[in-house]
């Protein structure tokens, strides 16, 4: 089992920037591949960003590339999403996502591929 707790939403700016933490605990958090998500009301949950185990490898939505950024951070147990030129259309409630991945340096951006979620944080821009 692994706990995923997100933070650092709110209202913000368009244009403006903000990050997003998501914080594991209970397993060894090197072990998963992560991702990020965002539900806005009325839609389906959607995929933003995914990093690899080792961080090495990254992939993004095509509607936030070049916009936000995903990190991670081993020794701190957390992930990362820096989320800049923020826009209405990204207010969402933002998920975090975890998987365990023993074949490699692989990201997933399916929601069915990720095992562990957190409670999500809401991120408003206003226009």
């Amino acid at each position: 089992q692994v706990q995923l707790v997100e933070s650092g939403g709110g209202l913000v700016q368009a244009g403006g920037s903000l990050r997003l933490s998501c914080a594991a605990s209970g397993r060894a958090f090197s072990i998963f591949a992560m991702g990020w998500f965002r539900q806005a009301p009325g839609k389906e949950r959607e995929f933003v960003a995914a990093r690899s185990r080792s961080g090495g490898r990254s992939y993004y939505a095509d509607s936030v590339k070049g916009r936000f950024t995903i990190s991670r951070d081993n020794a701190k147990n957390t992930v990362y999403l820096q989320m800049n030129s923020l826009k209405p259309e990204d207010t969402a409630v933002y998920y975090c996502a975890a998987t365990s991945d023993y074949s490699g340096d692989v990201y997933y951006t399916r929601l069915n591929e990720y095992d562990y979620w957190g409670q999500g944080t809401q991120v408003t821009v206003s226009s």
